[in-house]
């Protein structure tokens, strides 16, 4: 019995995550590995910019120098390689050289884009120059790209009211060069909400009842890095979006209700904790 505890406690994957860091623990690197950790994956990190925030916004941004961020993506992948990558804010042109550099360099297959732009406060995270850059760089790079609503609108130029704009949006996407996309419905309004799977060959439409609360801060970092767990560990880019949700959803269920301002999710909500040893 013993011995399969010990199994089951086995990692069952290796990634990396290229993103910024939030002092608050609730969105950034801190979510991602708590994520990724919860889901039976180890995280290496690369930190892009250094936040000062809390669940009531965001104070200030703090770059870390592109070349250092480079730096560590190159130390990690050079002593673990991972079986997936997420990337999350990228903040500046110098930066998004450098990741689209080390993608070049080390060619890892599975490559997941959360094109962070807006803290949920409201405060803009990257620059109308970074922007472009990474459209034009990282989008044919990646396996998957997870824009919300504002910022599939500022990727594609659309105005997003209806299920349909947002399947416009994920298929003009599409033609920019990403080969799969998933656009996260979250911010219409509507007791359902939609969150749509597209690439060239297929759509996926995935419905679910809207959980009412204020507490959703770092939803998208987690879903993003819970589908990279997902990919990472084999399964299929629609099964791991399914199931990356179906993880946000009891994560938003379960939120510990706390701070003074958009609170954190409940990133471990997929253990089930034992007591091993008395």
């Amino acid at each position: 019995m013993f011995q399969k505890r010990l199994k089951n406690l086995r990692i069952k994957s290796k990634i990396l995550i290229i993103a910024g860091s939030d002092s608050s623990g609730g969105a950034g690197i801190q979510a991602d590995i708590k994520t990724a950790t919860s889901l039976g994956v180890y995280a290496m990190t690369a930190v892009t910019a250094v936040t000062v925030q809390n669940t009531k916004g965001v104070q200030s941004v703090v770059p870390i120098p592109a070349n250092e961020t480079y730096n560590q993506i190159v130390c990690s992948i050079n002593d673990i390689k991972p079986d997936a990558i997420k990337i999350g804010m990228l903040h500046s042109t110098q930066v998004i050289n450098k990741v689209y550099k080390s993608l070049n360099k080390f060619k890892i297959e599975k490559v997941i884009l959360d094109p962070v732009m807006v803290a949920k406060g409201g405060a803009k995270l990257i620059t109308d120059q970074a922007i472009q850059l990474m459209k034009k760089r990282l989008f044919k790079k990646v396996s998957l790209i997870t824009p919300n609503i504002p910022e599939a609108e500022i990727l594609t130029g659309l105005k997003i009211s209806t299920k349909e704009d947002m399947i416009l949006a994920a298929n003009k996407l599409i033609e920019f060069g990403v080969p799969s996309v998933l656009i996260k419905g979250g911010h219409l309004e509507s007791k359902i909400v939609n969150d749509i799977f597209v690439n060239k060959k297929e759509m996926k439409i995935f419905s679910n009842k809207r959980i009412y609360t204020k507490n959703t801060h770092g939803t998208g970092c987690t879903l993003s890095t819970a589908i990279t767990s997902f990919f990472s560990c084999g399964k299929t880019l629609k099964k791991s979006c399914e199931l990356g949700i179906k993880y946000v959803n009891l994560a938003i269920l379960t939120n510990p209700k706390i701070g003074k301002g958009h609170g954190p999710i409940n990133h471990l909500s997929s253990i089930n904790l034992k007591k091993m040893f008395k």
